[in-house]
This record gives C-alpha cells, sequence and structure tokens, in this order.
C-alpha cells in the first residue's frame, strides 16, 4: 500500500527556493519540487510562466481577502492540491492519473533543477 509513496523519487519531495517579483519586490519561496510541478502545469495551462501565475495568485487574493496569508508557501501548496483534487473528480481514477502524473515528472526532471 505504501509502495506508490515510499518509492518516489528523493527529488520530488527535494525543496527548492525560487525568487518572484511580485510588484517589484522580489520574495523567495521554498517549495517542494512536485509543487513547482504543478504550479508550472497549472501556470501553461493558463498560457502564463510559473512566477505570472503565482503573481497573478497573489493579486486575486488580495483583491478578494484584502491581505496577503502569513505563509505564501504554504497558500501555493493549497492550490496545487486543490488542482490536483478538481482534476481528479472531472472524471479521472486513480488508475488513468498515475501513468500521466509519473509521466510528468520524467519529462519534469530537467526543469526542476532551472529557475523560474
Amino acid at each position: 500500500m505504501c509502495g506508490i509513496y515510499i518509492n518516489a523519487d528523493p527529488i520530488l519531495y527535494e525543496s527548492r527556493t525560487r525568487s518572484l517579483r511580485i510588484h517589484g519586490v522580489i520574495t523567495t519561496v521554498r517549495l517542494e519540487n512536485l509543487f513547482w510541478d504543478v504550479l508550472h502545469e497549472i501556470a501553461a495551462r493558463e498560457s502564463m510562466t510559473t512566477s505570472q501565475f503565482a503573481v497573478k495568485l497573489y493579486d486575486e487574493l488580495i483583491a478578494l481577502r484584502g491581505e496577503m496569508p502569513t505563509n505564501f508557501a504554504s497558500f501555493l501548496r493549497v492550490c496545487c492540491l486543490r488542482y490536483l483534487s478538481m482534476r481528479t473528480e472531472k472524471g479521472a481514477t486513480v488508475s488513468e492519473t498515475a501513468p500521466e502524473m509519473t509521466a510528468a515528472v520524467s519529462e519534469a526532471r530537467p526543469r526542476i533543477l532551472k529557475t523560474v
């Protein structure tokens, strides 16, 4: 049962710090590589870079709530999980998603080492 979790490539849970420029201010965000990959996937679907997408999330959250949560990285992780959850709810079963995730991770490895 736990094999699917414990056999994950360690690079997926290695953290990376990336710098984002949000309205002229450089902010660093530290996330695990798998979360950066999911953010990249979402951004690509929106025809944006990962940085542009993170700034858009920031702006829309400020517009909605009037303030930024104290932990932007946690907010981004929750966005990734919500995206994956909604993708699964829209008809993809776990068995259909697993090969896609495996292929995405394989393709992402060279990208993981790049900066945003």
